[in-house]
């Protein structure tokens, strides 16, 4: 059994870190009020782009666009969203889960998937993997601002049109609420006319997760979209701007999910140290108890001696 005094130390550093986790846990709940609105308000808009961007493309004329025509020998691009930091449960495993879990959605591989990583932790956990990274953006996961995803944009579009990848996907968390946060794959190009498959009337993807949504209008596929200027040149500045919103969307969405799930890491973490907290104090009275009890056997045996 432990000592009275090692019992005492082991208490302290216990209560010590109890104090950290709910300081920690009291930044992050400021943190997520503040994130969750923005996230909130972003959503309706992110819905509204990708439902209202596929169903236009997919009656659109011009098929052989450079947005819209991947090159077969390019490979995948998977766009991730993460945290810089750790201490948030299990908010960057389970994004590393869905990629390349055992029941991951779609096949990712080191030899066919370039790494565009906005968030540094499951960026170096994919390197470990032996995927390529090919662009670091974590130096903008803390930064809600829409100016730099726009530049993101740019460049894998550029990319794209130049047949270095083939296809775009983005992953990031799903913000539900504040315990609720789920790994998604949204697919955003090349366009496939595939019907959504919503698992409830707040998510905009399903199950599947990589699937296009249907637009209201996709039943009469017949009626072709009419632009007022060029196709191609309505083309170049809409899809730009569809991918860069999704990107700023699935930020918000990411960093208010990251806040959340650090806070109720944090939370159990004081309350896990509360605990234990209780259970050493409880060791230590029994052990002092045995000690005093000790010292007085000791006591009156020598006294009997005598």
């Amino acid at each position: 059994m432990a000592s009275m005094k090692q019992i005492k130390k082991r208490k302290r550093t216990v209560e010590s870190t109890g104090k950290i986790t709910k300081a920690m846990k009291l930044v992050a709940t400021v943190k997520l009020q503040k994130t969750k609105q923005i996230a909130t308000d972003a959503v309706p808009f992110f819905d509204a782009m990708y439902e209202k961007i596929t169903g236009i493309i997919k009656r659109t004329n011009v098929v052989s666009h450079k947005y819209l025509k991947g090159n077969p020998s390019g490979k995948k691009a998977i766009v991730v969203f993460s945290s810089n930091k750790g201490l948030a449960g299990g908010y960057n495993s389970s994004i590393v889960k869905k990629l390349v879990g055992e029941e991951a959605p779609i096949k990712f591989t080191p030899a066919d998937t370039l790494v565009y990583a906005v968030g540094s932790k499951v960026r170096d956990d994919l390197k470990n993997k032996g995927f390529t990274i090919e662009l670091d953006y974590s130096e903008y996961m803390e930064d809600i601002k829409y100016g730099p995803y726009v530049l993101l944009a740019n460049k894998i579009l550029d990319d794209f049109a130049a047949g270095k990848i083939n296809e775009i996907y983005l992953v990031y968390t799903y913000f539900k609420n504040t315990i609720v946060h789920i790994p998604r794959i949204l697919k955003l190009l090349p366009f496939e006319n595939v019907e959504k498959n919503v698992d409830d009337d707040t998510e905009l993807l399903g199950k599947k997760t990589f699937v296009v949504a249907k637009s209201k209008y996709d039943d009469d596929m017949t009626m072709p979209m009419n632009y007022e200027m060029d196709e191609e040149e309505m083309l170049n500045k809409m899809i730009p701007q569809y991918i860069s919103t999704l990107l700023y969307g699935a930020l918000t969405a990411s960093i208010a999910s990251e806040n959340g799930a650090r806070m109720t890491a944090m939370d159990n973490a004081t309350k896990n140290a509360k605990e234990l907290s209780e259970k050493l104090g409880v060791m230590y009275n029994r052990a002092r108890q045995g000690a005093i009890t000790q010292e007085l056997t000791e006591i009156v045996a020598g006294a009997n001696a005598i």
